[in-house]
């Protein structure tokens, strides 16, 4: 494989491509200031080919030579001990705010108006609804967060949270 060299936003689209894996193209249209999917994946077909690739889920991934080339932490590392489940990541404030008020393994899960309330209580902040049910996806694809369909999608911790490690990225 020809090692191509990319220009410095180029590098820096990688390493976002490795930090928020796995993802999705409206997630890094997002972090970009991109209007459309359709934009997202043209920069990456374009300029990253190389270093992603779409997994059996379509989501978007980075090869392992994007890692060691940007030199980020993945945003996600999994423990052999614990089936599947990560063991440390990195995520955006909201995310790890999350994963604090979040319901654990073995409680009830909640819907993303509950979690909402618990977040302005716990921190005093006020997201959009659609921004936390957008994290709570993101965390669900790391399968930091599992969903469970009642009348509305709910959401639990699918990790004991003494068992992970959470930094916040940026």
């Amino acid at each position: 494989m020809s090692t191509m060299t990319l220009s410095e936003e180029a590098q820096d689209r990688l390493a976002d491509v490795v930090e928020l894996q796995p993802t999705k193209n409206a997630e890094l249209g997002e972090r970009w200031g991109m209007e459309s999917g359709s934009e997202v994946h043209q920069f990456l077909e374009n300029e990253l080919g190389d270093y992603y690739f779409r997994d059996d889920n379509s989501l978007i991934r980075a090869t392992s030579e994007a890692a060691e080339l940007v030199d980020v932490e993945p945003g996600i590392e999994s423990d052999p001990d614990t089936e599947g489940a990560p063991s440390r990541i990195r995520v955006p404030e909201l995310h790890a705010q999350i994963v604090q008020v979040l319901a654990g393994p073995d409680d009830r899960s909640e819907s993303v108006v509950s979690v909402l309330h618990s977040l302005r209580e716990a921190f005093d902040i006020d997201p959009e609804a659609e921004d936390v049910r957008s994290s709570l996806q993101s965390l669900r694809r790391k399968d930091v967060v599992e969903v469970e369909y009642r009348t509305v999608p709910t959401f639990r911790l699918a990790v004991d949270p003494d068992d992970l490690e959470v930094s916040v990225s940026e």
